[in-house]
């Protein structure tokens, strides 16, 4: 199915735009494509059995009206509506009533971008909110063209989950798993997310899938799934939560992808063990860890804190000894690389606006809608991420050179180039 084509615009006198409203905005635009392209498809199915005598249809599509201007309150957006043929002649035409010739503005729309997006996209939302947009006489709002809107998204991430990844490549990645407010009978249920880094810089979704608690047969269907579709180099680093079934995953199907922890999920892990009072003077003590010039420093960190609070809060500090080594494994890539790989907070950042619209949702959101959400709203999010800093070394990361303290201390001949490559 074609699409229409939407320029973008901005707010006349804006300097800067946030993420949030930029993901609004980018939604919007594309929630208006889709829907003109569904009433089109529906439109067309009334004449499906409308053929000649050799089975050819008789009314068919026929590219777009001129293109147009629609003034909104956050300024102008061009849109095209499509068109049809008849091929007997006797003047049959498509006339869209959500984009109808007469609507040249509206002052609604900038009240309708945010309630759209903050409230959740159920059946009677989304018409509700084209009602607003496009006025209350738009009678192309049944709920099979909205329906149909969903449907594409949906469409679009199946496309997408079975690509083929031959051509990927990538050297760290960043996993988690997602809770929403899903209308499912099992609250166990989840959204397992992975973000990767590409050997040029680049940071990308690489999964967007459902799970079961995070387990360890959830992680191992994906990445072996990911395997299967042709990702054959092993990530050279993996960054995620202690408590993730994904480690184990991982060890088995990339078994020689260093492991690194969070530090967001551990500090919060940590500092949930230990009274309020005394939090501020724990969180220093963490951050004197992972903020240590060297891996050395950084256990000499360790045992000061360990020998300053065990005696009084053990299991804070049982919670924070575990996977000691994996929470250090930064410091053997990179220097200018560990404000990315410390934390995956690449995936937090991303889904808080996603949290942010489900539970402003009135009524729970289903799994296969909040999916293609989650994927379109990720999609979108991901043109505007920028590159890796220091994004040159990972060529250094991938030839297999060694670093220490984030500074590199090997120099490999050729033949062991050659052999850290494959």
């Amino acid at each position: 199915m074609s699409k229409s084509k939407i320029i973008a615009f901005k707010k006349p006198g804006d300097i800067s735009e946030d993420p949030l409203t930029e993901l609004l905005r980018t939604g919007a635009r594309q929630l208006i494509a889709n829907a003109v392209e569904a009433e089109l498809y529906g439109y067309l199915r009334q004449f499906i059995g409308l053929k000649d005598e050799n089975g050819h249809q008789q009314i068919v599509r026929n590219g777009y009206l001129p293109e147009r201007e629609l003034q909104t309150g956050i300024g102008p957006v061009a849109v095209r509506v499509p068109k049809i043929r008849d091929k007997r002649g006797q003047g049959i035409k498509f006339n869209s009533t959500l984009l109808p010739p007469y609507v040249r503005k509206t002052r609604s729309i900038e009240e309708v971008l945010p309630w759209l997006y903050l409230k959740g996209i159920s059946t009677g939302d989304f018409q509700e909110a084209l009602q607003a947009l496009l006025g209350r006489d738009a009678k192309g709002l049944s709920a099979s063209t909205i329906s149909r809107c969903k449907q594409i998204w949906e469409e679009e991430h199946d496309a997408w989950n079975r690509r083929r990844m031959e051509n990927k490549r990538y050297v760290y990645i960043w996993a988690d798993g997602v809770y929403f407010n899903i209308r499912s009978d099992d609250a166990k249920q989840c959204i397992l997310v992975i973000i990767g880094v590409t050997e040029h810089g680049r940071k990308e979704f690489v999964a967007i899938e459902d799970g079961y608690r995070e387990s360890e047969q959830s992680w191992s269907e994906l990445l072996l799934r990911l395997k299967a579709q042709g990702l054959g180099h092993a990530p050279k680093l993996a960054v995620g939560d202690g408590a993730l079934g994904f480690w184990k995953a991982l060890s088995k199907v990339f078994p020689k992808t260093v492991q690194q922890r969070c530090w967001v999920h551990k500090t919060a892990n940590v500092l949930n063990k230990v009274p309020k009072l005394v939090q501020p003077k724990v969180k220093q003590a963490l951050h004197e860890i992972w903020m240590a010039p060297t891996k050395q420093d950084a256990f000499n960190a360790f045992d000061v804190a360990l020998s300053t609070y065990s005696a009084k809060y053990p299991k804070a500090m049982e919670c924070l000894e575990k996977d000691k080594e994996q929470m250090l494994a930064f410091y053997n890539f990179p220097a200018i690389h560990w404000q990315h790989i410390r934390t995956s907070n690449p995936i937090e950042s991303t889904f808080a606006t996603v949290r942010l619209r489900t539970a402003k949702t009135r009524g729970c959101i289903a799994r296969h809608t909040i999916l293609a959400m989650v994927y379109k709203l990720g999609q979108s999010a991901q043109k505007r991420w920028r590159k890796l800093r220091g994004f040159k070394l990972l060529a250094e990361v991938i030839r297999g050179v060694q670093f220490k303290d984030g500074e590199s201390v090997t120099s490999l001949t050729d033949s062991e180039l050659n052999r850290a490559i494959v």
